[in-house]
């Protein structure tokens, strides 16, 4: 199991913490969710890694104005960080902005939506919904 699969076990059963650890893995090319930052922590008893996120805050000095603003972004959706949206959206690139936008979808569980579907004869059925805004497969650069 890779250090990213272990981090979305880690997370798995809160839509918020799923969330903010997939940015993380997935933004700036994992950089943020790999071993040695001091937010990603390691289980004493089995050795497995969590995301203090937040922790994020206190230790995001010294990276760019553009990091900055993800991290703050993913800190507040998991980590009960406020943050102004005004503050942290402005000056993110595209790719950056796909991620935040699947990134609050997961966090609202639109991926785990239903619909209700009325048919003619009365009867109510429901379906699966897909996620409003999935996460990229695969980003530009």
């Amino acid at each position: 199991m890779t250090h990213a699969d272990e981090l979305r076990t880690w997370a798995k059963g809160s839509y918020t913490d799923e969330a903010a650890t997939e940015l993380l893995i997935r933004g700036f090319r994992g950089r943020f969710a790999a071993p040695g930052n001091p937010w990603v922590g390691k289980d004493d008893f089995n050795g497995k890694p969590w995301i203090d996120f937040a922790s994020i805050p206190e230790h995001a000095g010294g990276v760019s104005g553009r990091e900055w603003r993800f991290l703050m972004f993913t800190a507040s959706l998991a980590g009960n960080v406020p943050v102004t949206l005004g503050d942290v959206v402005p000056g993110v690139d595209r790719d950056t902005v796909k991620l935040m936008l699947a990134a609050v979808s997961h966090a609202a569980g639109s991926h785990e939506h239903s619909g209700l579907n009325q048919h003619e004869d009365g009867t109510t059925s429901f379906t699966r919904l897909f996620a409003l805004y999935p996460w990229p497969e695969t980003l530009g650069k």
